[in-house]
């Protein structure tokens, strides 16, 4: 039975955060410890008059993709009347939206970040009572909740009106990745066939009320810096020539066919993968990724994650995956996070027995401009100009 994606994402963040946010030096970022970010820095400029003109006819509107050391990746959307504010991630790998509601068990401490904003549906004016039962089971826990009914407010003005949600009241499954992690919940952004609870997603809400001008949206993230999220369209200005477009095997994950993975020796021969927002690094079948490790020096740690000596990143070689015909390049030395004079290894093994394959998570959609196109399921990729 094919495990759902939710599974793979939460059992991933609990191991990659682990590794990942406990190494991060604090001193690196003193004052995104226990600071939240203001609105007006997650969600960029207010919308201009023209910017709001364009309501009636859908729109393309981008927010701000704040970037936690290049291992976590948020930013904000609203929900209920009047809106309540909630940092999330935005994850190509799932499809429903959650945020944790007020007196989630699991749920965060007030002295890491600032603590969760929780959602109180006591105090929206357009709250409806679902009550279905939210709970999905992972490997290492639970996260639980039930179903509820609002408005959602994307970007600077994008009114999704009676969006399905979770309100999750216990996130104990998700561990320390989500105590520690910079964001509230997580929005999906994959296709209904991986949604719980029949719900449809967020975005093909906002194509269906026709609030966005495209069926498209597109990453832009940034590299130790901020980076933005398109929703209804693409933003010229941040890539360069043509863009690229790849056919999903199915329009349920944003799974492509990859021609070949290789880095130095190594070749895959002809495979699968997802690109997924949601997962910080790139993982492969753990046979493939022992390969590349041990042909590039990488040691494995306890967490199945593999550290690197940080003198060899100049000799590291490219990992090449080959798409359509066209081979993109990840740079050696943006297979390695730097962290307190340890390097990380940016790939990690994980077997999906009858899902992709692969999964290029930021790591890979660091170095590309990326657009998801819903209506024609389809994913593009772009030479970026950030």
């Amino acid at each position: 039975m094919k495990r759902s994606n939710h599974e793979m994402v939460a059992q991933h963040l609990e191991r990659e955060n682990k590794a990942l946010l406990l190494a991060l030096d604090a001193k690196n970022n003193p004052a995104d410890i226990t600071l939240v970010a203001s609105s007006a820095s997650l969600r960029g400029a207010q919308p201009s008059f023209e910017e709001q003109l364009a309501v009636a006819q859908g729109k393309s509107e981008s927010v701000t993709i704040k970037d936690y050391s290049n291992a976590q990746y948020y930013g904000v959307l609203e929900v209920g009347s009047p809106p309540q504010e909630f940092t999330v991630i935005f994850d190509t790998g799932s499809s429903n939206l959650w945020v944790p509601q007020i007196n989630c068990k699991n749920c965060g401490y007030w002295f890491m970040n600032g603590g969760k904003h929780k959602f109180d549906h006591s105090k929206s004016t357009t709250y409806v009572v679902d009550g279905t039962d939210f709970h999905i089971q992972y490997g290492s826990g639970d996260v639980k909740g039930s179903f509820s009914v609002d408005d959602v407010t994307l970007a600077q003005d994008i009114v999704i009106k009676g969006q399905k949600f979770a309100e999750v009241s216990d996130a104990g499954g998700l561990g320390m990745g989500y105590t520690l992690g910079k964001f509230d919940g997580i929005m999906g952004l994959g296709f209904e066939g991986l949604s719980l609870g029949n719900a449809e997603t967020v975005f093909k809400n906002a194509m269906d009320q026709g609030l966005v001008k495209e069926g498209k949206f597109a990453f832009a993230l940034g590299d130790n810096k901020e980076g933005e999220l398109t929703f209804g369209g693409v933003d010229k200005s941040k890539f360069k020539g043509e863009i690229t477009w790849v056919k999903l095997e199915e329009p349920k994950y944003w799974q492509i066919t990859l021609d070949n993975v290789s880095a130095g020796s190594y070749s895959s021969g002809k495979t699968n993968g997802i690109v997924d927002s949601g997962t910080s690094l790139i993982t492969g079948p753990s046979l493939e990724i022992q390969k590349i490790a041990a042909s590039v020096g990488a040691q494995a740690n306890l967490l199945g994650q593999y550290t690197i000596d940080c003198s060899k990143l100049s000799s590291l070689p490219n990992l090449d995956f080959t798409i359509n015909g066209k081979a993109w390049s990840v740079p050696g030395k943006d297979l390695v996070i730097q962290s307190g004079g340890t390097c990380l290894f940016a790939m990690m093994g994980m077997d999906i027995p009858t899902g992709p394959k692969w999964i290029l998570g930021d790591v890979f959609m660091r170095k590309f401009y990326t657009v998801f196109d819903y209506e024609n399921a389809q994913v593009g990729f772009a030479e970026p100009t950030y």
